[in-house]
């Protein structure tokens, strides 16, 4: 859909962190950007490129050389620290070519929107004479959460056993995301979630991948900080308001989905009888959590599809998978969504990540949350408490999860208790749709935006 006054040359360029749960959300809200007359590039590692299958065609892809030899793989480096400075150098190279480049062609860069985790985009973008706006791949009560330890509304390590912060409910330590919770894990992915906050107060607009109504009160007390705009939930459109035409899946995938032996498999199953369980992409447990889950699902007497990543199967108690064929599948990868949206999936349990956690918001399917580490945690209060869509396991002395609670929990969601869960995850889906959907609150900001940045 093209618009007037040259709307079309209105470019703007997406600065995602190459991890696939922070490039779904960005990639997918370049597609909305673009279907509504903006170009849009996509600034991203020549090896995600490669990977994409099915690119969007709307979206333009400038691929970075990450020096990953043709392997597929991501950057490698000894530390985290030396990763980001590796990053830094090339990106920031990258992008100031980029601009120049679209510059020489005629249709000059009027906005960068960079993932929030790197702030040195903004200062890149103001070299130039152009505007920023920082993307928020998490939640709002996870930025407001950062941002009040940012403005020292608390310090570390936390003295209380509960944090009262504006419009949030009470959050235990153990409610925290695990970067506050254990700082001295964590020390320089903390620096790199306060570091974000300085330079808000230069920028028009922070996205964030939410919808109003799923956070209100702390979208409103956030709206008095910094100019937020939730402009979620950002899952392919076929999933939600269908307004996007072919938009059905994310383009991206680092890992080889097996898409006809699960879905074959789901569709053997009745209606609502299915345990999908799934710990995104990088979330990895211990041996004896592995067994004791296996052992769990085993327990429960439920059928069950079971994403183990392929360097985790190893783990697997022996003999697993041959002495629960007839009631489970175990595969490597598998398509979230049109696992989520089947008809047999009765309950996800989940490490309880954002986006897999408003997936299944979206789609309708209550769940059983485990979480792991950063904003996981936060996630599960919310989906235990505040918008009461599933269960939280409860960990034992040595904090692993035990196959008596695992199975405990699965009963519940899928069992009496659960219909409550599912009648919540209902009205939740319906509103995630009402977001994006014609006139809704996600679509009205992105109108909103669009209106302001073509005229800049």
């Amino acid at each position: 859909m093209e618009r007037e006054h040259g709307a079309t040359l209105t470019h703007i360029v997406v600065l995602p962190y190459p991890l696939q749960g922070h490039i779904n959300p960005m990639l997918q809200f370049s597609k909305r950007l673009a279907t509504k007359g903006l170009k849009v590039t996509l600034l991203t590692p020549k090896s995600i490129v490669k990977s994409m299958k099915g690119q969007a065609s709307s979206v333009t892809f400038e691929p970075i050389d990450d020096d990953d030899d043709d392997s597929g793989e991501l950057i490698t480096a000894e530390t985290m620290e030396a990763y980001d400075e590796r990053f830094k150098a090339m990106f920031s190279h990258g992008l100031e070519g980029l601009i120049e480049k679209n510059n020489s062609y005629g249709y000059a860069t009027k906005l960068v929107v960079y993932d929030c985790i790197l702030p040195w985009a903004l200062d890149i973008a103001k070299q130039h004479g152009i505007g920023a706006a920082p993307f928020i791949t998490q939640s709002c009560t996870i930025a407001a959460i950062f941002y009040n330890l940012y403005q020292e509304r608390f310090t570390l390590p936390l003295q209380e056993p509960e944090v009262s912060l504006p419009s949030l409910p009470l959050l235990r330590i153990d409610d925290m995301p695990s970067f506050i919770s254990q700082p001295g894990l964590y020390p320089f992915l903390l620096k790199v979630c306060l570091e974000m906050y300085h330079n808000f107060h230069e920028v028009n607009w922070v996205f964030c991948n939410s919808f109003d109504k799923l956070e209100e009160e702390v979208v409103s007390w956030i709206s008095s900080q910094w100019p937020i705009k939730n402009i979620g939930p950002t899952i392919p459109s076929m999933y939600l308001d269908k307004r996007l035409k072919d938009d059905k899946n994310y383009n991206l995938s680092l890992f080889k989905p097996n898409v006809d032996a699960c879905m074959k498999w789901l569709d053997s199953k009745d209606t609502g009888t299915v345990v999908y369980v799934s710990f995104g992409s990088m979330a990895a447990l211990g041996e004896e959590q592995m067994e004791e889950l296996a052992l769990g699902l085993k327990r429960s007497n439920r059928y069950f599809l079971w994403v183990v990543r392929e360097s985790e199967t190893e783990k697997l108690p022996t003999k697993f998978i041959e002495e629960t064929t007839e009631r489970g599948l175990v595969v490597t990868w598998c398509p979230q969504l049109e696992v989520l949206s089947h008809k047999a999936i009765g309950c996800f349990m989940t490490h309880c990540g954002w986006n897999s956690t408003l997936e299944a918001l979206s789609l309708g399917v209550p769940m059983v949350v485990m979480p792991q580490w950063s904003d996981q945690a936060t996630n599960s209060k919310f989906v235990m408490d505040v918008w009461k869509v599933g269960i939280r396991v409860k960990v034992d002395d040595k904090g692993v999860v035990t196959r008596e609670e695992i199975e405990l929990c699965i009963n519940e969601v899928m069992g009496e208790k659960g219909e409550e869960m599912k009648r919540n995850t209902l009205k939740w889906k319906k509103l995630a749709n009402e977001a994006l959907d014609e006139g809704g609150s996600s679509d009205k900001n992105i109108e909103e935006f669009m209106a302001k940045i073509v005229q800049i």
